[in-house]
């Protein structure tokens, strides 16, 4: 597969949620990703359709095999990554923990992906994106005046505290490893990214600038040109206005009475502002609205479905999404001006790789024989 990373070589240990996306995305970029699934494992997804597993290879290996367990080794032998998603201590009982991966190859970087990390009392505790996002503050943050906190799916703690840090950390290690040498535990958390994510907001809290209660701040739909509004229609508009330039254009193509809208950081006017502005946006429909708004400076946006923004011509323009097998899904990021990478292939099915990826990364025939024979292998 072509892209800037096609060379590297991953072993994903297969789990579920940040891990699988923080390889995918890795796999995106041209890494040849071989994933490590078991036979039987636990998934909400149908195979078929478990996107975060695109352009890898899956072979089935036995970890509860010692011949399981070296197969592995002998893949992190030639391997510039491993990455794992368990909880702290289980890769060391399976045999396949940091010092001895790090044993067999000292080069490799080693991934780590947990919701409290591997050390502090939560360590070893359960917890999904909404619970690590919660002690991590981030969650208090998000929600309207009044309300109750609203997890925004499991975008903040599951892949952009987690997957994007393990795959940015990744990434370090494997450059700091080509000058010194030597590898190294890559130790990535929800807990600590999602945190790591509202660092602009504490400061603009020791500014004065950002209150701890919800629904009331610049940019958590306290302004009334920062907020979703709902057309006549009954769909929605995104409305960005907070540069000066910005918001006086939203005051022209809006048809807003200056007197009532002028002072934008007014902040005890907000409420009120919001109301009117939300009247206005009642009175057109959000096709109305794209005719008058999109593209220009108020920094506008019609609020679209899943079903909607694989047809916006922009995103059509630069292959936001593409279509693979008849069903629709985003296409990888960034863009890349001389190794652009291909679209990736569809998620193999446990284990349909076994035999072709382990002869790729230096298994001989009788090898793989004698994996399959032991049950090590299937």
């Amino acid at each position: 597969m072509a892209g800037p990373l096609k060379g590297l070589k991953v072993v994903e240990i297969a789990g579920i949620g940040p891990g699988p996306f923080c390889a995918m995305l890795l796999a995106d970029m041209g890494a040849d990703v071989v994933r490590v699934d078991r036979a039987a494992r636990f998934s909400v997804m149908n195979d078929k359709f478990d996107f975060l597993n695109r352009g890898k290879r899956s072979i089935s290996i036995d970890l509860k095999k010692p011949d399981g367990v070296e197969a592995v080794l002998k893949l992190v032998e030639k391997a510039d990554i491993i990455l794992e998603g368990f909880r702290p201590g289980v890769m060391e009982r399976l045999g396949l923990g940091p010092d001895v991966c790090l044993g067999r190859n000292p080069r490799i970087a080693y991934g780590r992906m947990t919701g409290f990390g591997q050390d502090g009392p939560m360590a070893k505790a359960a917890g999904h994106d909404i619970n690590y996002i919660a002690m991590s503050g981030a969650l208090h943050m998000i929600g309207h005046k009044g309300g109750r906190p609203v997890p925004p799916i499991n975008f903040v703690g599951d892949f952009g505290g987690g997957s994007m840090f393990l795959a940015f950390g990744l990434l370090a290690a494997v450059i700091e490893a080509r000058s010194s040498g030597k590898g190294q535990v890559v130790d990535a958390t929800m807990i600590d990214g999602a945190a790591l994510l509202t660092t602009m907001m504490y400061g603009m809290k020791a500014q004065g600038l950002w209150q701890d209660e919800r629904g009331v701040n610049l940019l958590d739909t306290g302004a009334h040109f920062y907020d979703t509004y709902e057309t006549k229609d009954g769909k929605y508009v995104s409305i960005g206005s907070i540069e000066p330039q910005f918001y006086a254009e939203l005051i022209r193509l809006a048809g807003l009475d200056p007197a009532d809208f002028g002072a934008q950081m007014d902040v005890a006017s907000w409420p009120a502002m919001k109301e009117k502005l939300a009247a206005v946006i009642r009175g057109k429909t959000r096709a109305e609205w794209d005719a008058l708004m999109e593209g220009t400076d108020v920094c506008y946006a019609p609020v679209l479905s899943m079903e909607e923004a694989p047809k916006h011509p922009h995103n059509i323009a630069r292959g936001v999404f593409f279509e693979q097998d008849g069903h629709v899904q985003p296409a990888p990021a960034p863009r890349f001006s001389r190794t652009r990478p291909d679209l990736p292939a569809a998620p193999p099915l446990p284990g349909q790789d076994t035999e072709t990826a382990l002869a790729d990364w230096g298994f001989s025939a009788a090898e793989i024989a004698r994996l399959k024979e032991a049950g090590a292998a299937s």
